[in-house]
């Protein structure tokens, strides 16, 4: 269930932020829980467990986030029923979304900060090359970067993978007229409050929100 005791904690240290509250390990009675505490982002990882939750709360105001990998032969399952995608890393992933997308997706460019060869996303080096490559694409609205910092308690390390994404940001500043990718989704459960503390504007917690003892807790 959700642990409101770690919910008021992490409330008191937003300022602006947007808390995506991630459903992934979790039912029906724990999303019910979420929107009576008032939190309406909702993110998915994988694209069966959200279509499932999609039908089974269609009635209820929530703005859904899908956050994991998304496979190109899935997205015209899915596509038209989300409000954001934080895992844009490919062309062939945009070239689906712009053929099957009804009306323009706020989309994040999915960033390998952590440098692991395990995990998906762009070289951070590829970024810039990779938006002008889609940048006139009609169903794509590039906002900002998505990155996961490397799972550890060397805060050196954490605040090392973020800067990555702010120096992004700042790359784009100066190099996009007119630039409107300032958005960071950033943080998870373990790392939150670094994450606010280098300027995310986007969070993505699971686990807090639900364990009685979170040990992973910085």
């Amino acid at each position: 269930m959700l642990n409101k005791k770690n919910l008021n904690h992490l409330e008191r240290k937003l300022t602006d932020q947007v808390l995506i509250a991630v459903t992934k390990y979790v039912g029906n009675e724990e999303v019910r829980s979420l929107l009576a505490a008032g939190i309406n982002d909702l993110g998915e990882n994988r694209v069966k467990n959200f279509l499932e939750k999609y039908e089974t709360f269609k009635a209820d105001d929530i703005t859904w986030h899908f956050i994991g990998h998304l496979q190109s032969k899935k997205v015209k399952k899915m596509i038209n029923k989300i409000d954001f995608l934080h895992s844009l890393d490919r062309i062939s992933l945009a070239d689906e979304i712009e053929k099957r997308r009804n009306k323009p997706l706020p989309c994040f460019l999915e960033v390998n900060i952590a440098n692991d060869p395990n995990k998906y996303g762009l070289k951070p080096e590829n970024v810039l090359d990779f938006y002008n490559k889609i940048k006139d694409y009609d169903k794509i609205n590039v906002i900002g970067f998505m990155g996961m910092a490397k799972h550890t308690d060397n805060l050196a390390i954490i605040k090392e993978n973020f800067q990555v994404l702010l120096d992004l940001k700042n790359l784009f500043d100066q190099k996009i007229k007119d630039n409107k990718v300032s958005k960071l989704s950033m943080g998870m459960s373990n790392d939150f409050e670094i994450a606010i503390e280098m300027g995310a504007t986007h969070l993505r917690i699971g686990s807090f929100l639900y364990e009685e003892e979170y040990n992973g807790f910085i």
